[in-house]
């Protein structure tokens, strides 16, 4: 049973995700909030698998909730909810530590997908949405004047192999695209992502992503 806690400042929004969710026979509502620091307190008391967290609420925005609830280590996942004109804050919020994104107006089973797939520990966002979301605001990621940046400890840490992995998954490559690339076996590939996630601390594909951003190993396109 995945446990869900809604966070959102409107009640028929809220009342609408807890009906949705209530349907599925793998999920349940634990609780919810109209405020960032409501959330706060019920991801302490409740410890959800995914907190589907909205963007801009009252007290304390879902950008700064999702960051603080990430910094203390819960094993609650953060799935971002936002609009199309809003992509700055879905970027801001993978930043922060989420999960991944979704759109409001997102079909019912791709919200049921999305919080499935967060609570069993992928990302949602497509990779080549990651990346456009990426590309867009690219000029928010540091630059070192005079010369290329040093090499992140991070980045160290790998393999040349797992280097080149994390490097095409930065450019949006698929676990099946990686497997012909490097003429390897897709469980192979898994492995290697699994180990990259591991040695390098992102929580998921998403932040893996970012990660290959920060360290200049994929520039934009």
């Amino acid at each position: 049973m995945t446990t869900v806690l809604i966070a959102d400042d409107q009640p028929m929004q809220r009342f609408g995700f807890r009906m949705l969710l209530e349907s599925q026979d793998d999920m349940t509502v634990v609780g919810e909030a109209g405020n960032g620091l409501e959330a706060l307190g019920l991801v302490q008391q409740h410890r959800p698998d995914v907190a589907l967290m909205d963007i801009r609420m009252p007290l304390l925005d879902g950008i700064e909730a999702t960051r603080r609830i990430v910094r203390t280590g819960a094993r609650t996942r953060v799935l971002i909810v936002t609009t199309f004109d809003l992509d700055r804050y879905a970027y801001d919020g993978l930043r922060a530590g989420a999960s991944g994104f979704l759109i409001k107006d997102a079909l019912p089973e791709e919200l049921l997908s999305g919080i499935r797939a967060v609570a069993g520990g992928d990302a949602v966002v497509a990779p080549s949405l990651t990346r456009r979301l990426l590309d867009a605001y690219v000029q928010h990621l540091p630059t070192v004047p005079g010369g290329p940046a040093p090499l992140d400890a991070r980045i160290a840490s790998l393999t040349e192999r797992e280097r080149e992995i994390l490097t095409v998954i930065g450019q949006g490559w698929s676990n099946t695209e990686i497997a012909a690339r490097f003429h390897l076996a897709e469980s192979t590939v898994k492995t290697h992502v699994t180990r990259i996630l591991a040695k390098t601390g992102s929580r998921d594909r998403v932040q893996a992503v970012i990660l290959a951003y920060d360290t200049h190993l994929v520039a934009p396109a």
